[in-house]
């Protein structure tokens, strides 16, 4: 692990920028009280459906919903609604409010819907508040672990009230990283050959089915770096704000500031992104690639291993 002197430099300013406007208390945020609640409540909802395994339904070719899912969505609308009634709203399960506010909230009522459809413990609830144009406020709650984390412009990110950060590892070889692929249309994504080239240069890839709750790993170090192809607004508003104030960076693939409607996301500690962006230009240029090991060719020695 490269710990030498820009890294250091790096750590310091990173934290110095998010302990710039950090209240003591992070209860005296102005809007993360309201909106854990929010996002609690919702969360227990989804664990009462999640414990009785609610009957799967589809939306789409493969897309995953549930009666929890849309049990959910209602609950947090009418939270909103009721504190903050002039609030824009945009909502994964089709939820649009437009009545012209500078004020846009987005809400994921349930990321991980195949996880829980399918008893797989990794879902969580994703809300984030959008004040012209930018991000301001964001919580992602977890309920089967009891994790929520929040995050505030300017003022830091937590996990359960405890001040969190992005790891240090700066050596693209030694580290964690993490991503996802799409439900429907994956014949259309070429998300595998990054993955399989990741893997090659990296300690290891992580594919848990949450962009939400991977974009919160990379902020509270348990992952260097997540990426992934096409994912929608609700996906990623709260997590990209936990990661920056977190001290990471998030930037589209060419290395360019993230945008809500760029359909690319890359988040990192920071110190590995360069390294990671290189192996994306690479990748995106057919440079370097390794051949994937023929399976045909494994059977074969496989038989002669067997005989």
């Amino acid at each position: 692990m490269d710990r030498g002197p820009h890294l250091q430099q790096h750590l310091a300013e990173s934290r110095l920028r998010n302990n710039t406007f950090m209240p003591s208390n992070p209860n005296s945020f102005e809007f993360i009280p309201a909106i854990a609640e929010i996002a609690r409540e919702a969360g227990a909802l989804l664990l009462k459906y999640f414990q009785a395994r609610v009957k799967i339904e589809y939306k789409g070719d493969v897309d995953l919903v549930t009666e929890a899912d849309r049990k959910s969505e209602a609950l947090i609308l009418e939270r909103i609604c009721s504190q903050w009634p002039k609030h824009n709203v945009m909502g994964e399960e089709g939820t649009r409010i437009e009545s012209g506010s500078d004020y846009r909230w987005y809400v994921d009522p349930l990321d991980g819907t195949t996880n829980f459809a399918h008893g797989f413990p990794v879902f969580c609830v994703s809300l984030a508040l959008e004040f012209k144009g930018k991000r301001i406020a964001g919580v992602v709650y977890d309920p089967t672990r009891d994790e929520l984390f929040a995050a505030e412009q300017g003022r830091g990110a937590y996990l359960n009230d405890r001040r969190i950060h992005v790891s240090v590892v700066g050596n693209l070889a030694e580290s964690l990283v993490a991503t996802g692929f799409p439900s429907h249309k994956r014949h259309k994504n070429p998300n595998i050959f990054f993955y399989h080239q990741i893997t090659l240069r990296t300690h290891g890839v992580r594919r848990a089915g949450s962009a939400a709750l991977d974009l919160c790993s990379v902020a509270c170090g348990r992952f260097d770096a997540f990426w992934e192809f096409n994912l929608n607004p609700w996906d990623t508003a709260a997590g990209v704000l936990i990661v920056e104030e977190a001290g990471g960076q998030v930037t589209d693939f060419n290395g360019a500031p993230f945008n809500i409607n760029s359909r690319e996301t890359l988040a990192s500690n920071a110190l590995v992104h360069e390294a990671m962006l290189a192996e994306f230009d690479a990748i995106f240029k057919g440079k370097g690639l390794e051949e994937l090991p023929s399976p045909v060719e494994y059977a074969k020695s496989r038989g002669k291993a067997i005989k």
